[in-house]
């Protein structure tokens, strides 16, 4: 693979030098500015042969590098090793960002290259202008790659299919006015839709063209006057289509967008969000047009959850619930009787799963950690490089599914025998950290990096930390990582609101040994009002036990062990009228008082 790697870079150098291109730019994600993506537009992947789902390539004439966060670092250095290659840690002090690097490695007049169809409207403008200041200019050249991929994928045409209003809870035409209120608000009457979970919310619609996320491919315009849908044909049953129409919304051709943007008339005032749209899609709209910029209207209403939402989210909970006792009994049953390895835990999550009701398939590929693989944070298990799983140590397990009530994401980390007292003071600090973010109280307009530190102090008294966010936003029935809120140190200016369904996950890896990670999902719910504000707090959604073999009992405080209870009393109460009487005992014994 390393020598096919090495062909691919030594053809784009070619093909480079061919269109006077000093350097190329790879942001690995597709026209939607996508995370997980179709086979098509995994172009990161094709190039350096490395599979996480976050990254970029530079190549120049002399020399390649590739830039991932702390969640791959492992595996990018793995992937990467013997391909020509330089792996680059991201957001660490001392490391060069990719403009960086650019401007240290090419000379005065150079030209950069980039497809942007493949950058955003604002990553472009701010990478345009700081390459100018090095006299390096960068350049929309288009998608070089599929002039040396020869059997590239070609996009995917799965049917579109609708999600029904006993799941999606709000018709589609409210959700269309609602957009066209905040539009009203901002001063525009259009907004671009590009990404593909706004557009799949906005149209209560759902498909499969990107593996893990029900989502289909399309481009949308909606304004007070008429909403426009550019979508396949062939996406779209003849019944689907007459309902769309009845509901005021004309279907177009997927790749009719740019005819329609170039024809907009004159003073219209679009609405767009930079970060959410490609740097093609801007260079579209005509100078006649008046942009105005901000946060993508259906992600932010999206983000917040109505009742009918939570109350979905709750009842796949319980089903995802049942999935994982059925999976840690079957451990437990199994583990030292029969073969078992990390590729084998993590088919079993996955069937485990498939057996409940309104089950769509896993939100994402599990992640299956034994040992020194739990080290690696996003580990991808396969059968070749699966570890056997005996009585020793941890085992990390991070699986989620989609349901047509909801999605879910959950990690948890089970001892597998008597542990080292090292051992579970790093599980119990750990521990600590979600279980101080999941009692969190605090006020409106409080942003996610004020929390972060919730999760951290504990480890932070002992030197220790995880290099990654502490929380996501998870979508529903749709991505299992959504916008635009996080919890983590980054700074993000999007304030966490009632509503809104966040995972939380603090961790803690030693590299070679284990890695530990507790994960549950959380919805925030309005407190308290007082003469001091209007106050938030968490309520968690995720039901499953935590190992209490793992925990250093004399490190948690009355408060910690009051929750730790509590939680198992509620998991215990919720999960057994689901569950058959074997299962009932084996819950009941792991949901004990400590």
């Amino acid at each position: 693979m390393k020598e096919k790697i090495k062909q691919r870079i030594s053809d784009l150098r070619v093909l480079m030098q061919q269109k006077a291109l000093d350097a190329y730019v790879i942001f690995g994600t597709d026209p939607h500015l996508s995370e997980y993506l179709p086979e098509h537009w995994q172009t990161r992947s094709y190039i350096s042969g490395f599979t996480g789902s976050a990254g970029t390539v530079v190549v120049s004439q002399k020399k390649a590098a590739l830039w991932t966060d702390s969640r791959y670092f492992l595996q990018a250095e793995e992937q990467l090793s013997g391909s020509g290659i330089e792996m680059i840690k991201l957001r660490v002090s001392g490391q060069p960002d990719p403009t960086e690097w650019l401007r240290i490695n090419l000379m005065e007049n150079a030209i950069v290259g980039t497809d942007e169809w493949c950058i955003s409207a604002s990553q472009f403008n701010q990478m345009q202008n700081s390459l100018i200041k090095s006299g390096i200019k960068l350049k929309e050249s288009g998608d070089l790659l599929d002039e040396i991929w020869h059997d590239r994928p070609t996009l995917p045409n799965k049917p579109a299919y609708e999600h029904d209003i006993r799941y999606a809870c709000t018709d589609r035409k409210t959700k269309i006015s609602a957009i066209c209120s905040e539009l009203e608000k901002s001063g525009a009457n259009l907004q671009i839709i590009t990404t593909l979970d706004d557009l799949a919310w906005t149209f209560n619609l759902r498909g499969s063209d990107v593996e893990c996320n029900p989502v289909f491919l399309a481009y949308a315009c909606v304004s007070k006057e008429n909403t426009n849908l550019f979508v396949d044909n062939q996406k779209l049953s003849t019944e689907l289509k007459n309902k769309l129409n009845s509901d005021g919304i004309q279907i177009r051709e997927y790749t009719d967008l740019i005819g329609f943007l170039n024809q907009l008339p004159e003073n219209d005032k679009i609405f767009m969000d930079s970060d959410r749209t490609s740097q093609a899609i801007l260079k579209n709209i005509p100078e006649h047009c008046q942009i105005l910029e901000g946060l993508s209207i259906p992600c932010r209403l999206k983000a917040i959850k109505t009742e009918g939402e939570i109350q979905n989210i709750r009842t796949a909970m319980r089903k995802d619930g049942v999935a994982m006792i059925e999976f840690l009994f079957w451990l437990e049953k199994n583990l030292g009787k029969i073969p078992v390895t990390e590729f084998t835990v993590a088919e079993k999550l996955i069937e485990f799963r498939a057996k409940q009701s309104e089950y769509k398939g896993i939100s994402f590929f599990p992640i299956v950690g034994y040992k020194e693989h739990g080290a690696i944070v996003h580990f991808h298990v396969t059968e070749e490089n699966a570890l056997p799983i005996e009585k020793d140590g941890f085992l990390l397990f991070d699986s989620g599914g989609q349901y047509l009530d909801g999605t879910t994401d959950i990690t948890r980390t089970v001892a597998l025998s008597e542990l080292t007292s090292r051992q579970k003071t790093d599980f119990t600090l750990v521990l600590k950290g979600m279980i101080s973010l999941t009692l969190a109280k605090f006020p409106t307009n409080t942003r996610g990096y004020h929390l972060d530190i919730m999760a951290r102090k504990d480890l932070w008294q002992h030197g220790m930390n995880y290099g990654h966010g502490t929380g996501h936003g998870v979508g529903y029935f749709l991505n299992v990582h959504e916008g635009p809120m996080s919890i983590r140190q980054e700074f993000n200016d999007r304030v966490i609101e009632a509503g809104m369904v966040l995972s939380n996950e603090p961790a803690f890896y030693r590299l070679g040994e284990y890695g530990l990670r507790t994960e549950n999902m959380m919805v925030c719910q309005k407190d308290e009002s007082t003469n001091f504000g209007d106050f938030l707090r968490f309520d968690t959604l995720t039901l499953c036990p935590i190992d209490t073999k793992a925990i250093e009992k004399s490190l948690l405080n009355q408060e910690e062990v009051r929750w730790l209870n509590s939680y198992h009393e509620r998991v215990f109460a919720e999960l057994i009228p689901i569950l058959n009487d074997e299962l009932v005992s084996f819950l009941a014994e792991l949901t004990k008082p400590i």
